[in-house]
């Protein structure tokens, strides 16, 4: 595992501070107590002075790190926190009092043996923070003016770099946060989270004069709610572990909308992106079952202006998403997989258009494009297990054998032609003669092409497409397809039958 996973679980606690104190019993000492063991347990160093009076827990001087050496290099990552002050209220909750700044700091190795020093200044604006509930069942409530992480220095072999030379700030604004705990074999947390708005400012500069460049971005009326089982007492860096004693988590982060822009300058060139969107939704997931990813943003807008191009490029879409399921542990028995490709009514500028179609001959009508898969697969190794990968590596061997594919959906509709398809086959893995080291398929796909004729005549007539090349494209329609209802539509049915002959139409090809 390479260090940026504890790094990003360290920054994640700062912001989510709720989610680490679990099953309380809502005294101010048991709730310090347990925040110990449960940060000691996921591998964290804790050291700090303490103090208890009346109710009330007052911690001092608290550090929290883990180390994150890899083979790429070492070192440690914290969380400096000047005072934490648990205080029981008396009528069963704690009030939980932050300091309204810390720091995230970061001391080793890097690959060619640089000392590396980097801290992140980390400030919270009128938090609050009190826990409710029974022993065991514990809701948290967080909320905060606004929550901001600030690059403050970077020290590399004694070389300071300046927020002239790198600058990273990141804020969020009206913060409000809900955690609700219950713990029994496994610790179950849901959260849920909103804000205003989030802004962030980054930008770099090679020292040597070589390049830069800046990003600015916004996004605005941010959620997110998730969920998930944390087994105890394993390694938090071996997921393939974790995963095995139950661990599983899932969440959907949105956004309302947001917009950045990006300049840079280099050797190679300079330009700027401008880019916005209407909303925006992400949905993240693992368990045993798998990974699960998905993304989507709607009303996208791109601008761009390259200095090795001629003309500014804009396109925008109404629709763009991947989603994506695949098995991460070895099974025994086939596993679920998909992937789902989308983009809905994509549109490019007339400028560009006019590059290869200045007459305007072709229909400039938005573009959609739609891969739908889904199948089954069988893992042969632990995906996340780092020593099975790296043996696998070497062994040159398959990663898995894939079983059965499903095309459920294909849709390209652009230019004035639409092709539409599904199919499905199924693969035998002990037959890996008849198609030259490729599991034998069965099964069939069939396809639709509408206008696939008139896109060719147009083609040839605007000169991007030779007459012989025409010729052969419509000999090869004509031996895959046959004509089917409506004007300029040709059907096609592939097949692979048991003998392993790849039919079209009924005529055999192979």
């Amino acid at each position: 595992m390479t260090r940026y996973a504890p790094l990003s679980a360290l920054s994640a606690l700062i912001f989510t501070l709720p989610a680490t104190i679990a099953h309380a019993d809502l005294t101010a000492a048991d709730v310090w107590a347990d925040w110990k063991d449960y940060m000691s347990s996921a591998g964290y160093q804790i050291s700090a002075t303490e103090a208890s009076s009346g109710g009330r827990v007052t911690v001092t001087d608290m550090s929290m790190a883990i180390d994150v050496s890899d083979d790429n290099g070492e070192g440690t990552v914290g969380v400096v926190l000047d005072e934490v002050v648990f205080s029981e209220n008396g009528d069963g909750s704690v009030s939980i009092t932050l300091p309204e700044t810390s720091a995230i700091e970061f001391a080793g190795t890097g690959e060619e043996g640089e000392d590396i020093k980097i801290t992140v200044d980390y400030t919270q604006s009128a938090p609050t923070m009190t826990a409710t509930g029974s022993e065991g069942e514990v809701t948290y409530d967080y909320a905060a003016d606004a929550l901001a992480m600030r690059l403050a220095s970077v020290n590399i072999d004694g070389i300071v770099l300046t927020e002239q030379i790198a600058k990273f700030v990141v804020t969020l604004d009206d913060v409000s946060y809900v955690t609700r705990t219950a713990v029994g074999d496994l610790r179950s947390i849901a959260q849920e989270m909103s804000a205003a708005a989030l802004n962030y400012d980054v930008a770099f500069r090679d020292p040597e004069g070589e390049g830069s460049f800046t990003l600015l971005g916004a996004m605005e009326g941010l959620s997110f709610d998730g969920s998930g089982d944390l087994p105890a007492g394993v390694d938090t860096q071996d997921v393939n572990q974790m995963l095995d004693n139950g661990f599983a988590f899932e969440g959907t982060f949105a956004a309302a909308g947001g917009s950045y822009d990006l300049s840079f300058e280099g050797p190679d060139g300079s330009g700027t992106v401008n880019s916005s969107s209407t909303g925006g939704e992400l949905v993240v997931g693992i368990d045993p079952d798998g990974l699960t990813y998905g993304v989507e943003q709607t009303g996208v807008s791109v601008n761009m202006l390259l200095t090795e191009l001629p003309l500014p490029i804009s396109f925008s879409a109404a629709t763009t998403s991947i989603d994506m399921q695949v098995p991460v542990q070895k099974s025994d028995e086939t596993q679920d997989f998909a992937l789902a490709v989308t983009l809905q009514e994509f549109a490019m500028s007339d400028m560009i258009w006019g590059l290869f179609d200045p007459a305007g001959q072709l229909p400039r009508d938005p573009a959609t494009l739609v891969v739908d898969l889904s199948g089954k697969a069988k893992l042969l190794f632990d995906f996340l297990d780092p020593a099975q990968a790296a043996v696998l590596e070497q062994a040159d061997a398959a990663p898995g054998e894939l079983n059965a594919l499903t095309l459920n959906k294909l849709e390209l509709d652009a230019v004035g032609a639409r092709l539409t398809g599904e199919g499905d086959f199924t693969f035998d893995n002990g037959d890996l003669t008849t198609f030259d080291g490729m599991p034998r398929p069965l099964g069939g796909m069939d396809l639709t092409l509408v206008g696939g004729n008139g896109l060719i005549d147009k083609l040839v007539g605007m000169g991007l497409l030779p007459e012989e090349q025409a010729m052969g494209a419509r000999m090869m329609m004509g031996l895959f397809a046959v004509p089917g209802e409506g004007e300029d539509t040709l059907n096609s049915r592939i097949e692979v039958n048991e003998q392993g002959h790849v039919l079209a139409n009924g005529q055999r090809l192979r």
